[in-house]
């Protein structure tokens, strides 16, 4: 069709994905919840409550905060790609739940988030990022 010759462009339509998804999560959400303290972890930690938790609160908050900023330098780099996203999937999947069963706010944006970040973890970073030249050296200095 009129569009086959951006194929060859597919991964950098990958690294523009990857960084404006990643650093938009990074400074639109993870920043401030990750600057927020414990006081505010506990706050984000208390989602794990529906699925039984009730211990931890502030650790599991620090880590929804840490997925969403740090995690979202990682995706925006390319570096530690799937873990990264897998973690940031995890807890979109605890934001739309939240939603869902409060009954506040739009769970809209969770779950959009939550099914571009599966499909990014299945298609993986592609060449313009540092898993691929980290790999790329690697079987280098293996051969």
């Amino acid at each position: 069709m009129i569009w086959n010759f951006l194929e060859k462009y597919r991964d950098i339509g990958l690294l523009v994905i990857r960084f404006g998804f990643g650093f938009g999560f990074f400074w639109f959400h993870g920043k401030a919840k990750l600057m927020g303290g414990p006081e505010r972890w506990a706050q984000i930690g208390d989602t794990m409550q529906l699925l039984g938790i009730d211990f931890w609160h502030t650790f599991f908050g620090f880590l929804a905060a840490f997925s969403e900023s740090i995690g979202g330098l990682l995706i925006a780099t390319g570096f530690l790609f799937r873990p990264a996203a897998a973690m940031l999937g995890f807890t979109m999947l605890m934001a739309l739940m939240s939603h869902l069963i409060s009954g506040q706010g739009n769970p809209g944006h969770a779950f959009k988030n939550l099914f571009a970040l599966t499909g990014l973890i299945i298609i993986g970073p592609g060449k313009y990022s540092l898993d691929f030249l980290i790999k790329r050296k690697l079987d280098t200095i293996n051969q």
